[in-house]
C-alpha cells in the first residue's frame, strides 16, 4: 500500500503518517457527554474515525482506539434536574442509548472507553503537577491554569490570543488573574457531584478530563488525536496546554484531525429551528447503513448536508452495491488498490465510494474477483455488513414521498386491481405515482415486483 497522509491541524497541511511505534499506533477521540441522545452531527466524528482505525488496522500489528465518554458536567447536572432523576441514573440511561446508536451506525467498540468520573486521582494528580510547576493556581475554592505561561499557547487553533479569547465564551470571574485562564478544578455544593481534593471539596473541568484520561490509557505522547471542529479551541487547545506543561514535553499528540459540520436541508442545527435529528429516530427512518454512507458521502474535512435527498441517495447507492455484491463474505486481503488509495489521501471516503461503485460495475460484467474486492473493501468503510438478502429483507420506513413498504405493497394490490377493471388510467396514475418515489415497477408472468432506483 502507498503512504497514509492526513491533514495535521496543527501544521494546517497534509502529512505522511509516522507513528511513533509502527507496532502500536495509538489513537485518541473525544466522546459524548451523557446528557441526551447523539444526534447526526455528533454521529460524524464515530463514524469517521471508526473509519480511520479501520484503515489503520489493516496497516500495522495493533492499534490501540480509546474514546472517553464525559459522565460529569453542569449539563448533566442541569438535565438530570430537569427530569426529576439521579444524576447517576441519567448517565447509564444515556450510555446505554449511546451504545445502541453507535451499534446502529455500524461501528466498532473502541478498544478502551474511560469515563471522567472513574479517573478522578489522575485529574487531581496533574493538576497538582501544574501547580508544581507554575503552570496552575488555586483561588477561591477553584484551581486555574495560567495561559499566559505557555509561549506556545495558540499554535493548534492558529490564532492570537485576542481572537481567541474573543471567539469564546470566556468566563468573567474576580479570581481569574487573566481573562484566558480556564478552570482545572471547581468547588460543589451539596446538591452537585463532587470529590474531595486538597482544594476542597469539588469537580473537574472538562478540558484536564481528557488529558488524565489519554495519559491512563496512551502514554504522555500518543499519535492521533481526533475530535469535531468545534472542539479546537477551545478544548483540544486546552488539552495541549494541560498535557505539555504537565510533562514538559512540546506534543500531546503528534497528529490532529479535526471533521467538519453536519446541516439539515442547508441549515445549521439549532433547537430553535427544530432541526435537531437524533441518530435514533434517523436510523428507525433510514437504516443505520444508510446514515453510515450518507456521513461518508463527503469529505470528513468539508460541510455535510443531510437533506432527505442525501439520504435517499446513500439509500440507492447502497441498493445498487448490495444488487452486485450478492452473498460473496469479506477477505481482509482482497482490499481494492484503488479503493485504499482514495482512503490513504486523508480518508477521501467519496472518492473510495466512487471507486466501490465501479467495482459493482465490474461485478455486473461478471469480471473475476470483483465482488470480492466490492465486499471487502466495503467492510473498511464499515458498509455492505449483510447479506443482499438481509438488506432487502430490512424494512426502509421511508421513500421520496414518505411511503414506506407496506404502503407501497397498498397501491401494487390497488394498480392490480384498477388493470383488473380495465381502468388503465387510474392503473398508470399509480404506476406514476410510485415512479416520483423512486418506485421502479417491474410486471412479469408471477406477479409484480418492485424496487427503488
Amino acid at each position: 500500500m502507498n503512504v497514509l497522509r492526513l491533514y495535521n491541524t496543527l501544521s494546517g497541511k497534509k502529512e505522511d503518517f509516522k507513528p511513533i511505534d509502527p507496532a502500536h499506533v495509538r489513537v485518541y477521540a473525544c466522546g459524548p457527554t451523557v446528557y441526551g441522545r447523539i444526534h447526526v452531527g455528533n454521529a460524524r466524528p464515530i463514524v469517521v474515525f471508526d473509519v480511520l482505525v479501520r484503515l489503520l488496522r489493516l496497516r500495522h500489528a495493533k492499534v490501540t482506539y480509546v474514546r472517553n465518554i464525559t459522565d460529569v458536567d453542569d449539563k448533566i447536572n442541569l438535565r438530570a434536574a430537569e427530569r426529576g432523576i439521579s444524576i447517576n441514573d441519567l448517565c447509564e440511561e444515556t450510555i446505554k442509548t449511546f451504545h445502541n446508536d453507535t451499534a446502529r451506525l455500524g461501528s466498532f467498540d473502541p478498544d478502551i472507553e474511560p469515563r471522567a468520573t472513574h479517573h478522578i486521582d489522575e485529574m487531581q494528580a496533574m493538576i497538582t503537577t501544574l501547580i508544581e510547576k507554575g503552570h496552575a493556581y488555586e483561588a477561591d475554592g477553584h484551581v486555574l491554569f495560567q495561559v499566559s505561561s505557555m509561549d506556545t499557547y495558540g499554535a493548534l487553533s492558529q490564532r492570537s490570543m485576542d481572537d481567541m479569547i474573543a471567539g469564546a465564551r470566556v468566563e468573567v470571574a474576580p479570581y481569574k488573574r487573566e481573562a484566558a485562564d480556564f478552570i482545572l478544578w471547581k468547588p460543589s455544593n451539596d446538591d452537585q457531584p463532587g470529590w474531595d481534593s486538597p482544594w476542597g471539596r469539588g469537580r473537574p473541568g472538562w478540558h484536564i478530563e481528557c488529558s488524565a484520561m489519554a495519559k491512563a490509557y496512551l502514554g504522555e505522547v500518543f499519535d492521533i488525536h481526533a475530535g469535531g471542529l468545534d472542539l479546537i479551541f477551545p478544548h483540544h487547545e486546552n488539552e495541549i496546554a494541560q498535557s505539555c506543561c504537565a510533562h514538559d514535553s512540546k506534543h500531546m499528540a503528534h497528529y490532529w484531525l479535526h471533521n467538519g459540520f453536519v446541516t439539515m436541508n442547508d441549515e445549521k442545527m439549532s433547537k430553535s429551528l427544530g432541526n435537531i435529528i437524533s441518530v435514533t429516530d434517523a436510523s428507525n427512518k433510514y437504516r443505520g447503513e444508510t446514515l453510515r454512507a450518507a456521513l461518508l458521502s463527503a469529505h470528513y474535512r468539508a460541510p455535510l448536508d443531510l437533506s432527505h435527498n442525501a439520504m435517499r441517495d446513500a439509500r440507492n447507492g447502497l441498493d445498487r452495491l448490495y444488487r452486485a455484491v450478492g452473498e460473496f463474505a469479506a477477505v481482509p486481503d482482497r482490499v481494492d488498490e484503488e479503493f485504499a488509495a482514495c482512503l490513504l489521501d486523508d480518508l477521501n471516503t467519496p472518492a473510495a465510494l466512487a471507486r466501490l461503485h465501479e467495482l459493482a460495475g465490474l461485478a455486473n460484467k461478471g469480471k473475476a474477483g470483483a465482488c470480492e474486492a466490492l465486499k471487502s473493501s466495503a467492510a473498511v468503510l464499515g458498509l455492505l455488513q449483510q447479506t443482499a438478502n438481509e438488506w432487502a429483507r430490512t424494512d426502509e420506513t421511508v421513500t421520496k414521498d414518505d411511503i414506506d413498504d407496506t404502503a407501497i405493497d397498498v397501491l401494487i394490490m390497488a394498480r392490480k386491481q384498477a388493470r383488473a377493471n380495465r381502468d388503465f388510467a387510474k392503473a398508470d396514475e399509480i404506476r406514476d405515482q410510485l415512479d416520483k418515489a423512486d418506485i421502479i415497477l417491474e410486471d412479469n408472468v408471477d406477479g409484480t415486483t418492485w424496487r427503488r432506483r
